[in-house]
Parts: C-alpha cells; sequence; structure tokens
C-alpha cells in the first residue's frame, strides 16, 4: 500500500513537471519566438497587413474587403452603394466603410448556389443591371456586354479586397462625375493602383479597392 501511494505521487509528479516544462515551451517560448521572428522579417504581414490613410490612421487590411455605402435609409434593408467610391465586388460578408469610420466585418462564405441556380441567375441579373446603371453617364454609356463577372459575383470567401482593372475603369467616369475630377486623373489612379500578376505568372492583374479609394479621398483633397 505504501509502495503503491509512493509510485502514484512519483506519477502525479513526474506529470506535473511535464505539464510546466511543456507549458513553458509550447505556450510561452515558442510563441514569443514566432512572433519574434515574423516580426523581425515580416512585420506588415504579422500585423494584418494594415492599411492607413494619409493620417497614419489604421482603415483597414489590404486582405479583406470592405463595402461603400449610404448610410440605411429607414424602410431600406440593403443600404444603396455610395456613388463617390470605387465599388468593390458584391458581397454580404463585408463591413461598412466610407474610409473608414464603421468598419466591421459581418460574415464569411459563399453562396454555394449552382451556375444554373434561379435565384443566382436573377441575383447576377440585377446586379448587372445595376453596375448599367450606377456607371453610366452623361457623356458614357455602359453596356451589358462590358460588364465583367467580378462585378455581378462575389468571391468564395465573399471578402476579396480587390477588382479587375476592367472593373476598376468601368466606374472611372462615374468617379469622375461624382467627385468632379478629370477623366485622366482618375484613370491615372487606377493605372497606379493596378498589381500585376503575383511572380509574373500567377493570378490575375487586380486593384485593391480599399487602397484606391484611399487614394482617390487624397486627389479629391487636393482638388
Amino acid at each position: 500500500m505504501n509502495n503503491s501511494a509512493v509510485n502514484t505521487a512519483r506519477l502525479i509528479g513526474a506529470g506535473l513537471r511535464a505539464l510546466i516544462v511543456l507549458t513553458v515551451l509550447c505556450g510561452v517560448l515558442y510563441p514569443l519566438a514566432v512572433t519574434g521572428v515574423a516580426q523581425a522579417l515580416f512585420p506588415d504581414r504579422a500585423n494584418g497587413s494594415e492599411v492607413k490613410d494619409s493620417t497614419g490612421r489604421v482603415v483597414g487590411s489590404e486582405l479583406i474587403g470592405q463595402r461603400y455605402d449610404l448610410p440605411l435609409k429607414k424602410g431600406q434593408e440593403t443600404p444603396a452603394p455610395d456613388l463617390r467610391w470605387f465599388q468593390p465586388r458584391p458581397s454580404n460578408g463585408l463591413g461598412e466603410n466610407s474610409v473608414n469610420t464603421q468598419y466591421k466585418l459581418i460574415l464569411s462564405g459563399a453562396t454555394n448556389r449552382a451556375g444554373d441556380n434561379d435565384e443566382l441567375l436573377q441575383w447576377v441579373k440585377d446586379a448587372k443591371a445595376a453596375v448599367v446603371q450606377d456607371n453610366s453617364t452623361d457623356d458614357f454609356t455602359v453596356k451589358p456586354s462590358d460588364v465583367p463577372a467580378d462585378a455581378v459575383t462575389s468571391s468564395g470567401s465573399g471578402l476579396d479586397p480587390h477588382i479587375s482593372p476592367r472593373y476598376a475603369d468601368l466606374q472611372v467616369h462615374r468617379i469622375a462625375e461624382r467627385n468632379h475630377l478629370g477623366i485622366q486623373q482618375v484613370r491615372k489612379l487606377v493605372d497606379q493602383h493596378t498589381e500585376g500578376r503575383t511572380l509574373g505568372f500567377m493570378g490575375e492583374p487586380r486593384v485593391n479597392v480599399l487602397q484606391l479609394n484611399i487614394a482617390l479621398k487624397e486627389l479629391t483633397a487636393k482638388s
């Protein structure tokens, strides 16, 4: 009985020592080491790829999309887009933003509807009509055939921060008109914020909407 109690105490002591050592190694030293390496080699990514405006204020992440909507009016279920800004891909998962006062993430996920789903087809049809209407100006008419796929469909996560250069170009005339800017000024802004394929061959050319709208805000302030 005595031996049994001694053995039990020894096992409990060994278990507690193992718990303490592994907690220090895995719960303290390892996270500190990984955090230190990340901060030393990749500080921007380690801190969430934060995007700052001209005042140095963090307004979001370059990895997560945001919406640019007008305040929700009484009786409205869905806010109208604020057409002074470049608009992102359609999504129910993006937080609100007007560069950027109340950004908050709502949800992430795809519709999980098939390409021939009647509801999805109606969404795309309605979205295309809205893009045509919103981006047509007195001197520029958008045709349905001009509307790219990313203007009417969300990404798999619903959080894509990028749009295609084609969709950005489609919005240039509307942006210029709403902000009293020259068309060439806005087009130059899009060109400056167009990223090429990663390593020259992966992915597609793209434009980060948040960074583009921050630059637009700065341009309108100067004008």
